[in-house]
């Protein structure tokens, strides 16, 4: 990504969102994250990261971070923030990230779709869902006025991925990459590209949280499940999204599914340790029986 960039993540307050917004500051970029939780207010998740964080370390690693609350649920909300990015960047906006999710309180792993709750399945969809398609249609504008710009969709698997194991949040993010190649298709005579990304096994704060470790000793919860040896930081997703950004040739992959494990290959960047983790093929040989050491597959 060249220098001066301007971006907007939506949905920056931690996790994948937060690893994107900072290695787009990284390259230089503004970059707007949003998010609902703020220093003197928090979400229902009920988090303590905040966006004002998200922000400085934005600008500490190299760009500039403008933190604004907003629900991405509140059209009025997206709107302003919005006309607010076009006036203060003179009507440029170069990547849209939609990573808006928090829907973990809302999934439900161990019942049929039949025995969920119906309205949490239901705000689960307007949440991870609704968001992104209130987002774009509000921020696109700016990029088919220019010719140019990147939206990436954030999600979790790959297109082919078959279902994800409960009914709603399947249907969350399997919907997630049909907007994306939608979007890709809407976007593509106006010069602009559209795609969605997935990370491998995600070690975001609350997955740190969820198996009692830090980042610092993060392998000691590959007791609790083994497939906790080939999870890969918010840095790793991050730096997938500013390879995009850079490449001027981003339009090859309009309308993909793509993932970390597979554009590592392409633009050789690594995980903050340094590492190449290959969750896809990781995952497919401990389905065959056949893995090895993960660390053969870092």
């Amino acid at each position: 990504m060249s220098g001066g960039q301007v971006a907007l993540v939506a949905g920056a307050t931690r996790g994948g969102g937060r690893g994107i917004a900072v290695q787009l500051g990284a390259a230089g970029a503004t970059v707007y994250v949003t998010g609902r939780t703020t220093a003197t207010s928090r979400s229902p998740m009920n988090r303590p990261e905040t966006i004002e964080e998200t922000a400085e370390l934005v600008t500490a690693a190299g760009g500039r971070g403008i933190a604004v609350q907003v629900d991405h649920l509140a059209e009025e909300q997206v709107r302003d923030l919005v006309a607010r990015i076009g006036a203060e960047q003179d009507g440029r906006l170069d990547v849209l990230v939609n990573n808006v999710w928090g829907g973990d309180p809302l999934t439900v792993w161990d019942r049929p779709l039949w025995e969920q709750p119906l309205q949490d399945g239901l705000r689960l969809q307007r949440q991870a869902v609704h968001t992104h398609i209130i987002t774009s249609w509000h921020a696109l504008p700016l990029m088919v006025a220019r010719g140019r710009g990147l939206v990436v969709e954030v999600t979790d698997g790959l297109a082919d991925h078959g279902y994800r194991g409960t009914f709603f949040y399947d249907l969350v993010k399997s919907s997630v990459i049909r907007i994306a190649q939608a979007q890709a298709a809407d976007l593509k005579p106006h010069g602009v590209t559209a795609l969605a990304l997935t990370p491998g096994f995600l070690r975001s704060e609350a997955m740190l949280d969820h198996f009692g470790v830090t980042e610092a000793t993060w392998r000691d919860g590959v007791a609790k499940d083994p497939y906790f040896a080939m999870s890969e930081t918010p840095a790793y997703l991050g730096r997938a999204v500013a390879a995009l950004a850079a490449d001027p040739d981003v339009h090859r992959w309009n309308g993909r599914s793509l993932a970390t494990w597979e554009l590592v290959k392409e633009y050789g960047f690594t995980d903050a340790d340094g590492s190449r983790p290959d969750w896809g093929r990781y995952f497919a040989d401990s389905r065959r029986g056949t893995a090895g050491d993960p660390q053969d597959y870092r």
